[in-house]
């Protein structure tokens, strides 16, 4: 992903809210990846919602900047799954570090369930 101007502040440095975004992305490819379709969970009133995010700020990201963001899935429960991610510039340097919780929820009811047997297979198959 490249850093456009809508996604620094005054000085050119991306403005931290924006690497949420970045980590929300990555771990939206990761599940098509595996061929997880979110409006098709959506129909079903199956969601996955952020339970909880540690972030390490570590640099900086500036204007014009490649990045790519990792993602690993560092823990699979019933109910959640934990994401490890990184945001890395061209040179390999980590600039941004996450752990994400995510809950997966009945959106109708707004209460947690069991993530489909047929989404575990495949994250089972592609941890890391």
């Amino acid at each position: 992903m490249t850093v456009y101007y809508e996604d620094t502040d005054a000085g050119g440095v991306v403005y931290h809210s924006n690497y949420l975004k970045y980590f929300e992305r990555a771990r939206t490819e990761l599940l098509r990846s595996i061929g997880v379709s979110q409006q098709v969970l959506l129909a079903q009133n199956i969601g996955f919602v952020v339970r909880h995010m540690d972030i390490d700020f570590i640099q900086g990201a500036k204007l014009d900047d490649h990045l790519t963001v990792s993602s690993t899935i560092s823990q699979l429960k019933r109910a959640s799954m934990t994401f490890c991610q990184e945001l890395v510039n061209p040179d390999g340097k980590i600039l941004c570090k996450t752990l994400v919780k995510v809950a997966c929820i009945n959106s109708k009811l707004m209460k947690p369930q069991a993530i489909p047997s047929s989404i575990t297979a495949e994250l089972t198959d592609s941890e890391c």
